[in-house]
């Protein structure tokens, strides 16, 4: 008797898209080999920061890790969705809206992808390794891969039955498909810091913030201001995540990252600004920060596709989004968990009709996604909108208010049937 050889999947990318892709396809039956150009597995807390897990992604991440309680354990609940008005002059704020059945979680980037990569199998990831190209054969059944070791500085081809690209929004694998897909800046950056403040519990910031917002812990806080907005809660092992999105032209991004880091007068002259525009608690916060970081706030128009041949795209690189609703990390844990399912229904025999299924589920949910987190982003920034005047926290209605709130994302709540 001899064993049928398993079919094996290249997945370019291994942020948190990647490990997940990882996970469902190992659990489609497949082999899996990661390439990812970190020099190794991130350790503490790298340049990164807060996300919110919805319930459905919870339910996925449980199911795939060994054991399902340690994701409680490195998680804050997020049961509250408020958004609030912020007056910078009078130093006052008050409620516009609150959803108290949020019912997601807060976890920090590096948390998170620990969790998903110590519970995978060892030597999947090829680590220190950038992509550099890929070729299909003529008969559409293999791809080979080329990525150069950063290591040796030799190229390392590698050969398998599908291409997952994970390789985020400013994606080379995408591009060599679709050459004239843009991706458009939206007007704004994002100032990030995450704050740990385990030894200060009793410090003055810490006893302020926690009395200015006394449901950190299990609260997601949105201020809005004129033409601005932020972002506040906490996470596991005393730490206090913000965002703080601010308009600027578009920057001259000098790396292959939406990511800059900030110089000292670049953070000064962002402390001062932020003086007049929010309450003194978070701004004690911000200045006590250490190394906030700038994020270029992107997306794009939606893809009319999202697989050839044996390549298809997952996470950032198939959806790029603005993060204003919670969905960034949602969308590619849940590309990953259908993406498994339909390889498991097909099998590898049958690739075509599996990653067909796939894009038939998740392009149109993403799609709508994409177009209502821009939406929101601008709405929260104050910005113009064809089908409304530019939101004004000071004077709006409590019908206005409510288009705030994160559940009225499209497929909020969805289940795609694949996985009942």
């Amino acid at each position: 008797m001899t064993l049928e050889k398993k079919p094996k999947a290249v997945i370019v990318g291994g942020s948190i898209g990647g490990v997940s892709c990882a996970h469902t396809l190992i659990l489609a039956g497949w082999d899996v080999v990661v390439l990812e150009k970190s020099y190794q597995a991130p350790t503490g807390s790298p340049t990164g920061a807060g996300l919110g897990l919805d319930p459905l992604s919870l339910q996925l991440i449980q199911s795939w890790i060994k054991d399902p309680e340690l994701l409680k354990r490195t998680t804050l609940p997020l049961t509250i969705d408020q958004n609030d008005a912020v007056d910078g002059e009078k130093k006052v704020r008050w409620t516009l809206t609150r959803d108290e059945k949020f019912n997601c979680r807060a976890a920090h980037w590096a948390d998170l992808h620990a969790l998903l990569y110590h519970a995978l199998p060892p030597n999947l990831f090829l680590w220190g390794h950038h992509f550099q190209s890929f070729s299909i054969s003529s008969d559409k059944r293999s791809v080979q891969v080329k990525a150069l070791s950063l290591q040796s500085n030799e190229t390392v081809e590698v050969i398998g039955d599908l291409l997952v690209a994970a390789d985020g929004c400013l994606s080379k694998i995408r591009q060599s498909f679709v050459p004239d897909h843009k991706l458009r800046y939206s007007g704004y950056c994002a100032w990030r810091g995450v704050l740990d403040f385990s030894g200060s519990e009793k410090s003055e910031t810490i006893v302020g913030i926690r009395k200015a917002y006394p449901e950190l812990g299990k609260c997601l806080y949105f201020g809005l201001g004129s033409g601005s907005h932020t972002v506040l809660y906490e996470l596991l092992n005393k730490r206090l995540n913000w965002i703080w999105y601010v308009h600027q032209p578009e920057p001259d991004l000098k790396s292959d990252s939406m990511t800059m880091k900030a110089n000292s007068d670049m953070i000064q002259a962002m402390h001062k600004e932020a003086e007049k525009m929010w309450l003194p608690e978070f701004v004690r916060v911000i200045k006590e920060t250490s190394h906030p970081f700038i994020n270029a706030i992107y997306d794009s128009e939606p893809l009319e596709q999202i697989y050839w041949d044996n390549v298809v795209l997952v996470g950032d690189a198939a959806h790029p989004t603005t993060p204003h609703a919670t969905r960034s990390t949602n969308m590619s844990v849940l590309d990953a968990a259908v993406l498994g399912q339909c390889l498991k229904k097909w099998g590898a025999e049958n690739l075509q009709s599996a990653l067909e299924e796939y894009q038939s589920i998740r392009l149109p949910v993403v799609s709508k996604q994409v177009l209502h987190a821009r939406r929101m982003g601008r709405i929260k920034q104050g910005l113009a909108l064809p089908d409304r005047q530019s939101f004004d926290p000071k004077t709006a209605n409590p019908e206005e208010c409510q288009e705030l709130q994160q559940r009225l994302m499209p497929f909020f709540s969805d289940v795609p049937s694949i996985l009942v």
